[in-house]
């Protein structure tokens, strides 16, 4: 075989001298040493003077003619006995090599059992959190795979001796193993906010062939005054109650438009409680401001808080009457009640250099005995709105004529509104009464008055306009109300909110509405 280059070929180098054993100690079995070392390899014999030169060209062989390599000697086969060590204690027999390779130099023990070639350092144990040295061989393997290109990374290999200080394992602070951070959740699309609202199960987020025009949610708060902060007015007034044998629930919400344009709410709700134990008399007041006008919210507000100073005055005599049954007395102490409050409302437009008709409200309420042996129900007020009662799943519309007590209640045709009988609005005259001509003077709103008796089972619904007319002017929602409130037991606080709140499209005014559930 014929070589040529610069460098000695490695597999002709001569072996490393073998190392001596020392001397076994005095007392110890011949043979037996402190710790398990490998047998050196027996070196080949002297190539009495042919060797391998440095190449052509560097003078150190001939030129004229090829290298002869002597043949390497004959190892004898594992385990056979090597009669020139003789009184050698025998050690592990050396494993054997493919012909052509050199021997692989000695090794030694290092004190954590691994063994490494002669001359390499040992690298130093690494320590846990504890401060106890640990070993490159009690490392985990991370079970979790790369996230890097996507690729499942293979569990770090064990460390080879003498391969050099081991690659940081995974799972032990290497950059690539940190996770990415969840991605963003998506946005809730505009259009989807009606049907993915707060609702309890079975309320939808409208009814109807198409949906509102405007979201379900506020969009914008109405303005402030920072020096009448006092006059702001929340989205949204929930409130409930259960006296002797009824339960109230009652609520007020700011409309679909007004939301969108930042309009405060017209509608005010005031509950109130006049009097203890049986001899308590409930209260429940809503009114709505003159659209279009400025100071509605304020001139609604008003109107509750003055029907219900003077309603606390004379709720001794109220509750008497009312246990009693005297009606006409009722009727009568009601009417001049209202009549005093709306009069009151109107002076303080004329404080404020305003036209009466832009200071003023609707006012409807609804008067309870506290005594659970009195099942009377009394609405009184003015202007327009809802007054229904459901018995045994059907709507009755009990809404007084204007000007009188009205006829006897009769079930609401669904979709048929109220269309064939007297609004009521403000400033429209009430119509002729049968005995005389309409009263002379500037129109005002016609005094409304009804009592009814409650029988268990019946839910009595006071409300607005805002409610009233999609109510009565749209069959699903009537249905759908019917639906849920016949069932066994009045609805929670956050139920009647959602029942109340389900939209119509045409109608987007504010919502106020009072129920009564009888056991």
């Amino acid at each position: 075989m014929t070589f040529s280059g610069g460098g000695a070929d490695p597999r002709c180098a001569p072996p490393a001298p073998p190392r001596a054993d020392p001397p076994a100690r005095k007392g110890s079995p011949s043979g037996a040493s402190g710790s398990s070392r490998t047998a050196p390899e027996e070196p080949p014999p002297p190539n009495d003077g042919v060797g391998v030169g440095d190449g052509v060209g560097n003078g150190a062989a001939a030129d004229n003619g090829p290298v002869t390599v002597p043949p390497l000697p004959v190892r004898e086969a594992p385990g056979a006995p090597d009669p020139s060590r003789k009184g050698v204690p025998e050690g592990p027999a050396p494993s054997a090599h493919p012909a052509g390779d050199a021997p692989p130099p000695p090794l030694r023990e290092t004190p954590h059992g691994v063994t490494e070639p002669p001359g390499e350092p040992t690298a130093p144990p690494e320590e846990n959190s504890d401060g106890d040295p640990t070993s490159l061989e009690r490392l985990p393997e991370d079970p979790a795979p790369s996230r890097q290109g996507g690729v499942p990374r293979a569990a770090a290999p064990r460390p080879a001796p003498g391969d050099g200080p081991p690659a940081a394992p995974v799972g032990f602070g290497a950059p690539g193993d940190v996770p990415p951070p969840p991605p963003a959740p998506s946005p809730v699309p505009a259009y989807a906010a009606g049907r993915a609202d707060r609702r309890e199960e079975g309320v939808p987020a409208y009814v109807g062939f198409r949906p509102p025009t405007y979201e379900a949610d506020p969009t914008a708060l109405p303005p402030a005054d920072p020096e009448d902060l006092g006059g702001l007015v929340p989205d949204t007034v929930l409130d409930g109650a259960r006296y002797g044998t009824c339960t109230l629930r009652a609520v007020s919400v700011r409309g679909d438009s007004a939301r969108y344009r930042g309009d405060p709410r017209r509608d005010a709700l005031l509950t109130a409680r006049f009097g203890t134990g049986d001899d308590a008399l409930l209260l429940v007041a809503m009114a709505t401001g003159a659209r279009a006008a400025a100071g509605a919210h304020r001139a609604a507000a008003e109107a509750c808080l003055l029907i219900a100073e003077a309603v606390g005055r004379s709720h001794p005599r109220l509750s008497a009457d009312l246990r009693a049954g005297h009606r006409g007395d009722l009727r009568a102490g009601l009417h001049r009640l209202t009549d005093r409050g709306l009069g009151r409302l109107r002076a303080r437009a004329v404080e404020q250099g305003l036209a009466p008709e832009e200071y003023t409200a609707g006012l409807r309420c609804l008067l309870l005995p506290a005594d659970p042996g009195c099942r009377t129900r009394v609405f009184f007020g003015v202007g327009p709105g809802g007054l229904l009662r459901l018995r045994d799943g059907v709507w009755h519309d009990l809404e007084p004529r204007p000007g009188g007590s009205g006829g006897a209640p009769g079930p609401v045709s669904p979709g048929r509104g109220r269309r064939d009988r007297p609004t009521g609005e403000p400033g429209v005259p009430a119509p002729p009464a049968p005995d005389g001509p309409a009263p002379a003077g500037p129109p005002r709103a016609p005094f409304r008055f009804r009592d009814c008796l409650g029988r268990p089972g019946d839910v009595l619904l006071l409300c607005t306009k805002g409610l009233a007319e999609p109510l009565l002017g749209e069959p699903e929602l009537g249905a759908l109300l019917a639906r849920r409130w016949s069932a066994p037991g009045p609805p929670g606080l956050p139920g009647f909110l959602a029942d109340t709140g389900v939209r119509v499209k045409g109608h987007a005014d504010d919502r106020t509405a009072a129920a009564l559930w009888e056991a």
